[in-house]
């Protein structure tokens, strides 16, 4: 076993596997692992800076590990303002995949099996990329976009398959704000429910661009009604209206 430590945060991770290293700096790449294999995650990691997990998978584990769907989980991975997560495999159990404190870029990450959310988007003025990657098994949202105003969400080059949503701007929290998210060449296969959800009457909105659904029964997107005081948000219509959700170069079913 590897004990590994990030300047933020000590996260206990228990390596399985053959030969495998885990190399962490402080400088711009905060964390890269260099040799293939699984690791156990019992406290989150914290991450400035880049993380390279170099195809590594990265598992929960004690109070990470329980599988369970609760809300308010801790994350695996806990990234500040500005950092970038890539070439990492979240299995199962997932806790609450990503937290991204701010603007953060998450490239060729793959979620095999997504816990109670694959990312969670936080922050004023935060841009979020999602560029590559996939994402399986998701109950219900994979990337819950709870930012504040200002900023906007990319989710590019993605593949999803059985899940709840793809993208959903939160519809309940507490402060709420009108959010803007762009999905581009996205592969959805069925069972699925909808790409994103989006609360019409706080100003969101979203466009999507070369969608492939594989599979009957997907939603483009489905329309809300948010509100800020935790209340179910209510669904008030579905697909594309042409100012709050617009879709072109869509194939499929």
């Amino acid at each position: 076993m590897t004990r590994t430590r990030t300047r933020l945060l000590a996260a206990a991770v228990a390596l399985v596997g053959i030969g495998s290293a885990v190399v962490f700096t402080n400088f711009a790449s905060a964390a890269e692992t260099t040799a293939a294999g699984d690791q156990v995650v019992t406290a989150t990691i914290a991450v400035s800076g880049v993380f390279d997990g170099a195809g590594q998978r990265f598992i929960g584990g004690g109070d990470l590990g329980d599988g369970g769907q609760d809300e308010g989980q801790d994350a695996l991975f806990d990234l500040a303002a500005g950092a970038t997560l890539k070439n990492v495999v979240i299995g199962s159990p997932a806790a609450d995949g990503v937290h991204c404190a701010g603007s953060c870029t998450l490239s060729n990450v793959k979620w095999e099996d997504v816990g109670e959310d694959a990312a969670t988007f936080r922050g004023t003025g935060a841009t979020i990329l999602i560029d590559g990657g996939s994402a399986a098994s998701a109950d219900d949202k994979v990337f819950q976009d709870n930012r504040g105003a200002g900023g906007s969400v990319t989710i590019r080059n993605f593949a999803v398959s059985d899940f709840g949503k793809l993208y959903r701007s939160c519809g309940n929290c507490s402060t709420q704000a009108a959010r803007t998210a762009t999905l581009e060449n996205i592969t959805a296969t069925a069972p699925g429910n909808t790409l994103a959800g989006i609360n019409t009457n706080l100003g969101d909105k979203v466009t999507l661009n070369g969608v492939t659904l594989i599979g009957d029964d997907i939603s483009l997107c489905d329309r809300f009604e948010g509100n800020d005081t935790g209340a179910e948000p209510t669904k008030i219509g579905e697909g594309p209206d042409g100012t709050s959700c617009i879709a072109t170069g869509v194939t499929g079913p």
